[in-house]
């Protein structure tokens, strides 16, 4: 089975960067692989749909702003809760588009070829100051995905 990995993530805002750091780990454990593709999305969206062809499962790790929940909860989610509905406005397309919503536009695009198994990693964050730094907190539920991962995986690292 093949899987995707997808970070998300500003890397110079702070703890937003959490996919991204996720990634990172990742890469250095796993690194180059044929059956696990690990990518560092950034901020982009619209490239989910390119990423989701040729997997049966993807991982998705981003930030969460707003959760009222203490900074470093992390949430794991399946992907039909946090998908949004397509919208018909063509200019979606062209601003803003999250991954939540790409995610709905690769369903409807894809239909049968759309992976069955999509598991969405979410981490509480309040800090997207303009830093490189990540605090000590998202760090550590980053650390906590990276090992969720590799058991999902089967991989043991020793």
């Amino acid at each position: 089975m093949k899987t995707a990995i997808m970070g998300f993530g500003n890397p110079v805002r702070s703890d937003d960067a959490i996919g991204i750091y996720v990634i990172e780990e990742l890469k250095k454990i796993i690194g180059d692989n044929d059956i696990i593709s690990i990518l560092d999305m950034g901020t982009a969206a619209f490239e989910v749909l390119f990423g989701l062809k040729g997997h049966q499962k993807i991982i998705l790790v981003d930030a969460v702003i707003n959760s009222n929940e203490p900074v470093g909860t992390l949430f794991k989610v399946p992907a039909e809760e946090v998908m949004r509905a397509p919208q018909d406005d063509p200019l979606v397309f062209l601003h803003g588009m999250k991954w939540d919503q790409a995610l709905s536009y690769a369903k409807k695009i894809l239909q049968d070829g759309y992976p069955d198994d999509i598991q969405v990693y979410l981490i509480a964050v309040e800090n997207t100051r303009l830093e490189v730094e990540l605090s000590k907190e998202v760090q550590e539920a980053g650390d906590k995905v990276v090992q969720h991962i590799l058991e999902d995986l089967q991989i043991s690292v020793n």
